[in-house]
């Protein structure tokens, strides 16, 4: 089969909003996950096609890869067994943890998972954090989830500011960024599922995951993805 869909481009999918990884900017696509792409698409001589993933529940992405929808998705995605059973992963490039926000004006002693008692988390449907929240609810750590559509992170927050949720689970960098402008939350957990992300691609295409895997390395021997990541996740007090 050919490298990609359309000869010449590569189609990505990505679901928005999912800042630092991807963001719409002043109406254009942005975040590290997109200049990754572009970076990658210019080691391999292809135009990049930024597409939105607009469905409910996250796991929906991995439909656009069998029914050709799209090349591949990339949206700060986390390789797991179920995810790899219907799509194929390149090489993982980053690794985070989930991070947990709370209300620091209504809950403001909040340290640690034997804290939450008795609150309910907000969580995105087909989130990996989900897998956290039922952990957290089977041990009673948790006394509820209360789940939003994906592209729903916003009410989830505007629900936390509310006191109508507890708390708040998702990837650590992305929570971060998302509750940095709301000055009544923050995260004051960090799970560690020690999550890898990788890129996604229809599982017979495997000429392009290995391509893609190559301008990965390529990326990082010469300093690019070093810059990126400098870039999109700053070190504290860095």
């Amino acid at each position: 089969m050919a490298l990609t869909l359309t000869s010449g481009t590569l189609i990505v999918a990505s679901a928005y909003p999912d800042p630092p990884f991807d963001l719409i900017d002043n109406g254009s696509a942005s975040g590290f996950d997109i200049e990754l792409m572009r970076a990658i698409c210019a080691q391999l001589g292809l135009a990049l096609q930024p597409v939105r993933y607009s469905g409910d529940d996250f796991n929906g992405i991995f439909d656009g890869l069998g029914n050709r929808s799209y090349d591949a998705v990339i949206s700060g995605t986390t390789i797991t067994p179920e995810r790899g059973a219907i799509a194929l992963f390149s090489q993982p490039y980053l690794e985070f943890n989930q991070g947990v926000a709370v209300n620091r004006r209504s809950t403001p002693n909040v340290a640690s998972l034997a804290d939450l008692r008795g609150m309910t988390a907000g969580i995105q449907s087909g989130n990996t954090s989900d897998i956290v929240a039922k952990r957290l609810l089977a041990q009673g750590a948790i006394a509820n989830i209360k789940y939003y559509p994906y592209h729903g992170i916003a009410a989830a927050l505007d629900d936390l500011e509310a006191g109508r949720i507890g708390l708040v689970i998702k990837l650590h960098p992305v929570i971060a960024w998302l509750v940095k402008n709301r000055p009544a939350l923050s995260v004051a957990i960090e799970v560690p599922t020690h999550e890898k992300l990788g890129i996604a691609f229809a599982k017979q295409n495997q000429a392009l995951c290995e391509a893609v895997n190559r301008a990965l390395a390529a990326l990082r021997a010469n300093g690019e993805f070093a810059r990126l990541q400098a870039r999109w996740f700053p070190r504290p007090g860095g």
